[in-house]
């Protein structure tokens, strides 16, 4: 597959197995064209339903991008590459309708994405755009366990937003990566009490899930709070 020789999307972060992509999502007509062109019927029909422009050029962009990557790394046309989907919607690779196990995540807010490639299963990415303007405490009820609401609730002014976005994206990648959506309750578990504090990495467990481990990092930085979360391999013995 060729790619663009100014492509939208760009390295941002590598480690332990793990490559994320940064997607520039802001509005570009030529972009956004070249995008939808590579997307298959079934896509352009599900972006012609977004209602908002942003969310249709969003979808348009992170799936193109996703595509073009997928193909390289797995060694195959556009045309051969089509998506399945788990029992929540999480999608997975298909190439000439075979599944492939290459884990990938996509994740975007506002006008970045991010796209992350993983050799370990269970893969999670999330980005979340900060807004200033919202009741942070009163949602902060609902989606929190009780140390992360404590610590929000000591938090002011812009460390209340950063604080708040930042367990979000932690709590997001880790479901994310099980796979299971919103049918878990992200108020059942909280994030490492290490992170609470300010740590940027952990080795995390589900509460319900306790024999297998996650490694989960706050990747957040100036533009957006971001985190991923995988399975680590079973110890041996």
């Amino acid at each position: 597959m060729t790619t663009h020789s100014d492509p939208w999307w760009s390295p941002w972060h590598e480690g332990e197995g793990a490559l994320i992509l940064h997607v520039d999502l802001r509005p570009d007509e030529d972009r956004e064209k070249r995008a939808l062109s590579l997307l298959d019927e079934e896509e352009r029909r599900r972006s012609e339903r977004f209602v908002v422009t942003g969310a249709r050029r969003r979808f348009s962009l992170c799936r193109a991008a996703l595509r073009i990557n997928l193909a390289e790394r797995l060694e195959c046309t556009n045309d051969e590459l089509s998506f399945g989907y788990l029992e929540h919607g999480k999608p997975f690779a298909r190439v000439n309708g075979a599944d492939s196990r290459i884990s990938f995540n996509v994740s975007h807010s506002g006008s970045h994405g991010l796209i992350a490639f993983a050799e370990h299963e269970y893969l999670g990415v999330d980005l979340e755009e900060r807004a200033p303007d919202r009741n942070f405490d009163g949602i902060g009820n609902i989606v929190y366990g009780p140390a992360e609401q404590r610590a929000l609730t000591a938090a002011r002014g812009r460390e209340k937003a950063d604080l708040f976005y930042r367990f979000w994206s932690l709590k997001e990648a880790l479901i994310k990566a099980l796979g299971t959506g919103f049918s878990l309750n992200p108020s059942r578990f909280e994030v490492p009490r290490t992170m609470l504090e300010g740590e940027r990495a952990s080795v995390f467990r589900f509460p319900h899930r306790s024999s297998d481990r996650f490694w989960l990092e706050d990747l957040g930085e100036a533009r957006f709070a971001a985190a991923i979360a995988y399975r680590l391999p079973s110890r041996e013995g």
